[in-house]
């Protein structure tokens, strides 16, 4: 058994709030103020998960693959009960069980995935009496106060606080692509918060808690509403996300110095093709294995995940000039990008 040893401050003691005899009258001056900005904070705090917190839910997951079950948090997001969770959460499960705070479950089905932004959408199999409102993620700022709000372990609507650490993070999911403008908090996140909101202090949802740095403190990360909105608007209507495929295994490679001079290229560094899918689009235009990718549609490529991220659903079955590196040439190649490609290639 775990014991829990007070802290008692000599000065002031926050129970009752009295100061000792003998106390100079600042500490009283300075333990109101305090009081005042602790309440507040509290208010806040108390505010956020009233709000959000009867839309929360702790998700039960059965028949995985490999047999095994899950648990993860989820929100509650429009008025028709569609519900928002995390890809690695649900993905793969034949049952997937809802429960509120106040103890109702209901049966929950699995509108739509996506494993590149690590988020699912569900429908719930009967009424909400709770929905939460997506907010402005791209007003957020640097300190500002977060709730997270899930089921860490079980422990069914368990509340952290903290602060928005970093804005504009990446990070990448087990599809291997990175999600862009992730949210860093230090509001404390263990396995289970998985799926859960994160809140503002006007109790709307600015993110999706999706992942932790194991062995760090304080090192949390939640997919932005701004992401959300638009991954989940597009499982709702479609069941997936639309992305393009030119089907290229890559490996990011340093250009010499002398060839970013003589093309005047924006990048020291692009992406040399591995190889190509035989029924890929690349190999189709005439890309071949030891081109290097340097552009496609005039935007510079560093990288593979630059090229990830300009492979978006509005390219789909559109020529798209993509300029390659061949020995001493600078071609460009005009490849029409296919749709739903192979998690190893772009």
């Amino acid at each position: 058994m775990t014991y829990l040893t007070p802290i008692y401050d000599p000065v002031y003691d926050p129970i009752g709030g009295d100061i000792e005899p003998g106390a100079p009258a600042s500490a009283s001056f300075g333990a109101s103020e305090d009081l005042a900005l602790f309440d507040a904070y509290s208010r806040a705090v108390i505010g956020a998960v009233d709000t959000v917190g009867p839309a929360v839910l702790h998700l039960q997951v059965s028949g995985l693959k490999d047999g095994a079950g899950g648990a993860g948090s989820g929100v509650v997001f429009t008025p028709d009960a569609y519900v928002l969770t995390n890809s690695h959460v649900v993905s793969g499960a034949r049952k997937i069980e809802a429960t509120f705070p106040d103890g109702r479950s209901l049966a929950a089905n699995l509108v739509g995935d996506d494993p590149d932004t690590d988020l699912a959408v569900l429908r719930l199999d009967g009424e909400s009496s709770a929905f939460a409102r997506l907010g402005d993620s791209r007003r957020l700022r640097v300190g500002q106060l977060v709730v997270a709000i899930g089921n860490p372990f079980g422990f069914q609507c368990s509340v952290t606080a903290g602060v928005v650490s970093a804005l504009g993070r990446s990070l990448r999911t087990r599809s291997g692509r990175l999600i862009d403008s992730v949210i860093q908090t230090d509001a404390a996140l263990n396995p289970g918060n998985s799926g859960g909101p994160l809140v503002t202090a006007a109790g709307e949802v600015v993110g999706i808690n999706t992942a932790i740095i194991g062995m760090a403190q304080g090192i949390c990360f939640s997919i932005s509403a701004a992401t959300v909105e638009f991954v989940a608007a597009r499982l709702i209507r479609d069941g997936r996300v639309r992305r393009c495929y030119i089907g290229v295994a890559g490996q990011n490679v340093p250009l010499p110095r002398r060839v970013v001079r003589f093309h005047e290229l924006e990048r020291e560094t692009g992406v040399r093709i591995q190889s190509t899918a035989p029924d890929g689009a690349a190999r189709a235009a005439g890309l071949l294995s030891g081109d290097i990718i340097v552009a496609v549609d005039g935007i510079a490529v560093g990288d593979i995940d630059e090229l990830h991220r300009l492979m978006t659903e509005e390219r789909v079955g559109k020529p798209v000039p993509i300029t390659v590196l061949r020995l001493s040439q600078k071609l460009d190649i005009a490849v029409t990008p296919r749709e739903s490609p192979p998690r190893a290639m772009a």
